[in-house]
């Protein structure tokens, strides 16, 4: 069955791909050149997830994002962002966006980022797969978790961590694509009795991102200045940006 995707963006060329590719994938796509007219088509109407670019004439994305969540509107909403535009990334998850998207993008970021928010808005995301060994695992990509065992293996070979790495990147693997808060890493892994700062977290994310650069293509974690870590997992593919 289609899902029906709004795209708000101005700029003609990149509207163009946008639609082209997003159809291209069976999606029904409709169009939107600017902020106002956005923002009365997606609460108007029904769409299982919008595309939204941040520099709009009439309204900008971020008022758009604003409006909508404040008059109740919880359709899914990427938002489409300028290189040097990290400030307007965290006000945008602050202000309830699903995801993010950096200009220039490739196709295949942006169909993984799509279809990643849309199984987890859907509820068919990756779920521990039975191990007849161990009882259970946690599979994404080339990356696979064994809670039981506390071992981690990326594309086979294994990862040696320190129980609290591993119990960092097992909740962020409970949740790919997500952003999760510092305070939410620190209550989960550490306890909310936890007396020690939030630069902890940071540690050990550190460490683990050294750990995985066996295969960085395949698994990484990106952070969200002033928000948190979320784990990206899923083969890239090189293709020319869209700008």
């Amino acid at each position: 069955m289609a899902q029906r995707l709004l795209v708000i963006e101005d700029e003609p060329t990149l509207a163009r791909l946008l639609s082209y590719n997003l159809t291209q994938e069976g999606h029904d796509v409709t169009v939107e050149d600017h902020g106002t007219s956005g923002y009365e088509r997606a609460s108007s109407q029904e769409f299982d997830l919008i595309l939204l670019d941040i520099m709009l004439p009439g309204m900008n994305g971020l008022e758009v994002l604003s409006k909508l969540r404040s008059t109740g509107v919880k359709t899914p909403i990427i938002i489409l962002t300028a290189k040097n535009g990290e400030n307007e990334v965290v006000q945008g998850l602050k202000l309830g966006a699903d995801d993010y998207i950096t200009k220039p993008f490739g196709v295949s970021e942006l169909l993984a980022r799509v279809d990643a928010v849309l199984r987890r808005v859907s509820g068919i995301e990756e779920q521990p797969v039975p191990d007849e060994e161990d009882g259970s695992r946690i599979v994404l990509g080339e990356l696979e978790i064994y809670p039981k065992k506390y071992e981690v293996t990326l594309s086979g070979q294994p990862i040696q961590l320190r129980p609290k790495e591993f119990e960092v990147l097992l909740y962020l693997a409970k949740k790919p694509g997500v952003v999760l808060t510092r305070d939410d890493l620190m209550n989960a892994v550490w306890g909310f009795d936890y007396i020690g700062g939030q630069r902890t977290v940071d540690v050990h994310v550190s460490s683990l991102r050294k750990k995985l650069e066996l295969d960085p293509e395949t698994v990484h974690i990106d952070s969200i200045r002033g928000v948190g870590y979320k784990l990206v997992a899923g083969k890239r593919k090189t293709v020319s940006p869209l700008r």
